[in-house]
């Protein structure tokens, strides 16, 4: 008599425990969203912003390490002069930041 009693009692909440098992994976979700994914996207459309907005005189840094200074944009790549007649021709994606000491004149 006591073992369906007992059966009774704890099939009833078989979808609420399945729930509460679930909240601590929910949770890491978004933790990670929060702490990782969100700022990452914010950082990629940043850099979108700062590659649509590259212009010619603009002095720029590598990701490789180079400074120089924006001859030319040609869709998705840059003329980038790093020393006077010195000029390379460098994918748009590979630039950091805008300004920056070169060590220039």
């Amino acid at each position: 008599m006591f073992t369906s009693v007992a059966y009774a009692a704890g099939s009833g909440g078989a979808g609420a425990d399945q729930l509460i098992s679930l909240a601590p994976f929910i949770l890491i979700f978004v933790i990670f969203y929060f702490l990782l994914i969100r700022p990452q996207q914010k950082k990629a459309k940043e850099h979108t912003k700062f590659l649509e907005a590259l212009k010619a005189g603009d002095e720029v840094v590598t990701s490789g390490g180079l400074f120089g200074k924006i001859a030319k944009v040609d869709g998705n790549t840059v003329v980038l002069e790093i020393a006077d007649k010195v000029k390379v021709n460098v994918v748009k994606a590979n630039l950091n930041r805008v300004g920056g000491s070169g060590g220039e004149k």
